[in-house]
C-alpha cells in the first residue's frame, strides 16, 4: 500500500498557510494538523527563546496524532519555527534544526506575502514579510526540500496547488 502523501504550508505571517491549508484538507478530505503555536501562544504571549522548543515539540505531537491512512495537511512545519527563532532570537536551538531535517514532506507549499497582510494578536512582522520570505526561499533551497511558491490571488495559489498534487496521484 502506498503511504498517503504529506504536505507542509509555509512562510511568512498573514501569507495565505492557515486559509490553504484548511481549503486543501477539507477539499480532499486530508488529516489537517493546525499551528500549534497558536494554541501555546493564547496562553503564553509573553515568550523567549526556550519556548521555540516546546512550541517544536508540541507541533510534532500534533503532527504523531494524525490519521496515517489520509493525506497529511500541515498548516506550518518546523522551518517557520526555526527561522522565527532565528529572526527574533538571532540564534536557534539544536532541537529545533535537528527535527526540521527529520521532517518528511513530500512537497512544500511557500507562501509568498503579496496578499494584504491581517491584523491577528499573535503576529508580529507586518512590515518585514518580504525579507522573511526571502529567507524562507533560501532556507528551504538549501535543505534541498522539494517545494513550490504560491503567490497571486486565493484562486491561482488554489491551482497551483491542485497541479502539483496531481503528481501523488490525487485527481480533483
Amino acid at each position: 500500500m502506498k503511504k498517503p502523501f504529506k504536505i507542509a504550508f509555509t512562510g511568512p505571517e498573514s501569507s495565505g498557510k492557515s486559509t490553504l491549508a484548511s481549503w486543501l484538507s477539507e477539499e480532499i478530505n486530508g488529516a489537517y494538523c493546525p499551528e500549534y503555536a497558536r494554541e501555546y501562544l493564547a496562553e503564553n504571549k509573553m515568550y523567549v527563546q526556550d519556548d521555540l522548543v516546546e512550541i517544536a515539540k508540541g507541533q510534532l505531537h500534533v503532527w504523531q496524532g494524525v490519521e496515517s491512512k489520509k493525506p497529511v495537511i500541515a498548516d506550518t512545519e518546523l522551518v517557520v519555527i526555526e527561522i522565527w527563532s532565528r529572526w527574533k532570537f538571532k540564534g536557534c536551538d539544536d532541537f529545533i534544526t535537528s527535527q526540521v531535517l527529520k521532517q518528511d514532506f513530500d512537497i512544500y507549499f511557500l507562501c509568498k506575502p503579496d496578499i494584504p497582510w491581517v491584523f491577528d494578536p499573535l503576529r508580529e512582522s507586518p512590515n518585514e514579510r518580504e525579507i522573511l520570505f526571502e529567507i524562507y526561499y533560501d532556507t528551504l533551497t538549501n535543505y534541498k526540500f522539494n517545494f513550490l511558491v504560491l503567490e497571486g490571488p486565493l484562486a491561482n495559489r488554489k491551482r497551483l496547488v491542485k497541479q502539483a498534487i496531481k503528481t501523488f496521484g490525487y485527481v480533483f
